[in-house]
């Protein structure tokens, strides 16, 4: 069984699925409306009052997760924490609360997830469709075609500070409205073009906010579907209430109806500027995205080996002298035992990558390519991810000094350790697999190798010394012995 969790900018949700046959099936969903968007004071920080309702209902969200036997949890932080300026002082307290780490994903992943979960849903591996999901903190737009992304694209407009924006003290008018959704649809005027119809077939929609709307229109008979008829309906419908405490429809439950006038505006001005006839609701999206991601890396069927191996293309980095390196540093890191089963995936990845940033430049490649991994659209890595192979990048040649502070990780020296040896090896025009080392390291770290390959090669005895002394400045001592 597999567990979302997804820390939207309007509600915490939690779904425990299983895989089974083409389909991930939910047996239990849990749902709090935190409102962590309208948790932010002018600053940018988030309040003390929003931080406490968040983990109140993390821990509640922990209780629940240790009463299933679990395969993988994997919980995602959207807009709101993408944004507050105080979340580094945040984030360890709600991970403390819910016992798992929380990655904080791109806009461009979350789209990635949410028509991941769309996809899987349609199961119609030929058709082209457009997929939007309104979130509190922002708007996805995602163009694809069967299961593949074609295009996807993050947008900062969201129900809940369109709804705090323009319904200010939760009045409704016309003029409020019409503000409303002339500030949607600037957000989505100059992103338009790729996503206009003639580039997909049908529209979907797969936030909770479009549902809402849907749910709205047909109990109270406003037209069939989403259209801009049945939105103008709605549209009206609230403005006739002029106040959000005195909206009373059936199939909108009051809760919602404070951030779904927001959501109303940017659907509205979505579907004005992308020219859509209609966009049909459907359940799915990123918990279930989530979850297939889950179950896709337990089939070792990973997006992340794609994206490396994309972006190694794009860059155009020599394949045969990157899966070299990465060979050897995963062999040399087997004989240190990481004690974390992604050190050695993410020790390979980055060595696939160790020479991208000679697109920039010879000099400081290693520099450019730890920028450029940090800071790159990689669909299916966290945050956490990029950075910490960013720093192995960094640390791939040159001074130590630069990564110094990360070296206490064991791990993370280990996988520094395996690397910087892997690219020796590939300067001095010898494998791991010819040479034989032998590597430990505790304390120190120690490197034995065959006394023949040394003798045969003397610029393998160069690039081991400068590594001596790139060690030594960090107060590691490097020994090296050979044998026969």
């Amino acid at each position: 069984m597999y567990a979302a969790v997804d820390l939207g900018s309007n509600s915490f949700r939690l779904s425990i699925g299983k895989h089974d046959g083409d389909t991930i099936r939910v047996a239990k969903s849990m749902r709090e409306p935190i409102r962590l968007a309208a948790g932010l004071d002018a600053a940018g920080n988030l309040t003390e009052a929003a931080q406490q309702r968040a983990l109140a209902c993390l821990k509640s969200f922990a209780a629940l997760l240790a009463a299933y036997q679990l395969d993988a949890v994997r919980v995602v932080a959207t807009s709101t924490m993408r944004q507050a300026r105080n979340i580094a002082a945040f984030l360890p307290l709600a991970e403390q609360a819910i016992g798992y780490p929380i990655e904080i994903i791109s806009g461009e992943e979350e789209g990635r997830l949410i028509y991941m979960g769309v996809a899987n849903a349609l199961a119609q591996p030929a058709e082209r469709r457009l997929v939007v999901d309104i979130g509190g903190g922002s708007t996805e737009l995602i163009l694809g075609r069967g299961p593949d992304i074609e295009r996807v694209e993050s947008f900062s407009v969201g129900s809940v500070k369109q709804s705090l924006s323009f319904f200010i003290g939760g009045y409704v008018d016309a003029p409020s409205f019409e503000a409303a959704i002339l500030s949607a649809r600037s957000h989505f005027e100059d992103g338009a073009p790729p996503y206009m119809p003639q580039y997909w077939k049908r529209a979907y929609g797969s936030s909770g906010t479009i549902r809402a709307i849907a749910e709205a229109i047909e109990k109270n008979g406003l037209g069939k579907g989403i259209t801009p008829d049945s939105l103008a309906a709605l549209q009206q419908r609230f403005i006739a209430f002029g106040h959000v405490s005195k909206i009373d429809m059936p199939g909108l439950r009051p809760d919602r109806a404070s951030t779904v006038i927001g959501g109303l505006a940017i659907l509205i001005g979505v579907m004005h500027e992308l020219d859509i006839d209609e966009i049909f609701p459907i359940e799915a999206g990123l918990r279930i995205g989530v979850m297939w991601d889950l179950y896709l890396r337990e089939m070792r069927r990973d997006r992340r080996e794609q994206s490396v191996r994309d972006f190694a293309r794009k860059f155009h980095v020599d394949e045969a002298r990157a899966a070299r390196v990465a060979d050897d540093a995963l062999a040399l890191l087997e004989q240190l035992k990481p004690a974390s089963e992604a050190t050695p995936r993410l020790l390979y990845w980055s060595a696939l990558l160790h020479e991208v940033g000679q697109a920039i430049s010879q000099t400081g490649h290693h520099k450019h390519a730890a920028y450029m991994v940090e800071n790159a659209d990689l669909p299916g890595f966290t945050t956490r991810e990029q950075r910490m192979m960013s720093r192995l990048l960094m640390a791939q040649k040159g001074n130590l000094r630069k990564v110094g502070e990360f070296l206490a990780d064991t791990d993370f020296a280990r996988a520094v350790v395996a690397l910087r040896l892997a690219i020796v090896f590939m300067h001095a025009r010898v494998t791991a697999d010819e040479v034989q080392p032998k590597l430990r390291m505790k304390n120190r770290i120690e490197l034995e190798l065959r006394r023949e390959w040394v003798a045969g090669h003397p610029t393998l005895s160069y690039w081991i010394e400068k590594e001596q002394e790139q060690w030594d400045e960090v107060g590691v001592d490097l020994s090296v012995r050979t044998s026969t």
